[in-house]
């Protein structure tokens, strides 16, 4: 039976086959746009003023301004920055990471943080299961735990598509794992010291364990400069982890296309993936300056706060009050189960 076209508006359908990207003329992109960025530019502002995570900001306000949606005049525009912006930021995100820094790691600690992340996730689907949500969900909170927060949502969300993963559940996942994430800053060092971690093994355990980028730096400097360096490669580690869980998931969730009334199977590897691991390659030959990296690496930041305060403008909210706090207790159970994998690594092998 063919399936009937959403009501809801869909903002991490990355593959287009469920909502359209409209075609419309290029002015008719702007009001959404310019709504999107300027909600992204109140979010900097704040952010620079109280040191808050750009992206949570982002999302808050977003939020606050949900009833927008209602205007369909924003449609156009919020779609292409929730859909098309994102596939970008995915791509530039490699401009974070070389080979040269997760090499620095070391092997063991390498395999360990694979394995913290393999486990978190598979946490994030089993807390999931138990507590009657599908498999997809737990995917797609356990990997924002495990891997790099709002970033790694967003991405898994695309490549688990609306047919899996509802706006409502993204937008949930998104605000638990950032707030999390804030939580992590302030407590996750106080633990460090709670256990009388030295600065390799508390730079592991800050590095492995919260979720955001920003967050993670933050949390090691916060330690001591030796941690934060620690801790700023365990999570490029992570980071770099992204491209090959999304193709896992890519496989362990195949999405059919319907195209003149035919389906056929999604791209196994979609090109914002491939995207990544290429300038994640050229960013490691060390061809691009460093100023360029830094700046690709500033305009994904950017571009992923864009599409992120696309998608919560246009999330059903009435859909999110009606989950109430149990989806949250997934992102709760992975982020434990990372924190406690990663304690006991420092401890016992560091």
């Amino acid at each position: 039976m063919d399936q009937q076209p959403s009501t809801l508006p869909q903002a991490a359908d990355l593959y287009g086959d469920i909502e359209r990207t409209p075609t419309t003329r290029w002015r008719d992109y702007l009001p959404g746009l310019a709504v999107a960025v300027l909600a992204t530019l109140a979010a900097a502002s704040l952010a620079d003023r109280y040191g808050a995570p750009l992206t949570l900001l982002a999302l808050l306000i977003g939020l606050a301004m949900n009833f927008l949606s209602a205007d369909r005049r924003l449609t156009p525009g919020l779609t292409l920055a929730s859909r098309e912006l994102l596939r970008w930021a995915i791509v530039l995100v490699g401009a974070r990471i070389t080979l040269d820094q997760i090499i620095t790691l070391g092997p063991q600690s390498l395999l360990a943080v694979v394995a913290i992340v393999a486990l978190t996730l598979g946490a994030g689907v089993v807390a999931a299961r138990a507590l009657g949500f599908g498999a997809a969900f737990g995917t797609l909170s356990g990997g924002a735990v495990a891997i790099c927060g709002a970033s790694a949502a967003m991405a898994l969300s695309a490549t688990l598509s609306e047919r899996r993963v509802r706006q409502a559940e993204l937008t949930l996942v998104l605000v638990g794992t950032s707030t999390m994430s804030s939580a992590a800053l302030v407590l996750y060092p106080a633990i460090c010291e709670i256990f009388q971690l030295n600065d390799l093994q508390a730079g592991f355990v800050l590095g492995a364990s919260i979720h955001d980028v920003a967050q993670t730096l933050g949390a090691g400097y916060a330690f001591s400069q030796p941690a934060g360096e620690t801790a700023t490669i365990v999570k490029l580690a992570r980071v770099a982890l992204l491209a090959p869980v999304l193709a896992l998931v890519a496989l362990a969730f195949p999405q059919p296309l319907k195209i003149s009334g035919a389906k056929r199977a999604a791209p196994l590897l979609p090109w914002f993936v491939a995207g990544f691991f290429v300038v994640a390659g050229i960013n490691s030959t060390g061809i691009i300056p460093a100023s360029v990296s830094g700046l690709a690496a500033d305009v994904s930041s950017w571009m992923l706060a864009v599409s992120v305060a696309a998608t919560a403008i246009r999330s059903p909210l009435a859909e999110i009050m009606k989950a109430g706090p149990k989806p949250l207790l997934v992102g709760a159970i992975a982020s434990l189960t990372s924190l406690g994998a990663a304690l006991g690594f420092a401890v016992l092998a560091l």
